[in-house]
């Protein structure tokens, strides 16, 4: 079944640490909560590559396959990283935008 691109919608996420264990969630500031969980690529937690904080740009949507509500991001995309003057930049142009 092919992915449905009208589904996913572009997401500023961040790692965060809780519980010793590193998630990924939505930055504050958009339509979707920041306590939501971000199933995506595992590369992103690594600590290694991408320091506690960092910010991605995903396309990711809104489920609740399995139980509670979480986000997904397809783990094949491409990562984009950004830094903090384009998440700023991205928070305030689609502030707007609710769900």
């Amino acid at each position: 079944m092919a992915r449905d691109i009208y589904a996913y919608r572009q997401v500023a996420v961040h790692s965060v640490q809780r519980g010793g264990a590193v998630e990924i969630h939505p930055v504050p500031g958009q339509a979707f909560s920041p306590e939501l969980l971000v199933q995506c690529s595992q590369r992103l937690k690594d600590l290694n590559t991408y320091p506690l904080g960092t910010c991605f740009l995903l396309d990711a949507k809104l489920t609740d396959r399995g139980g509670n509500q979480y986000m997904y991001a397809w783990h094949g995309d491409a990562v984009q990283v950004l830094s903090p003057k384009q998440t700023k930049a991205f928070l305030a142009e689609f502030r707007r935008g609710r769900i």
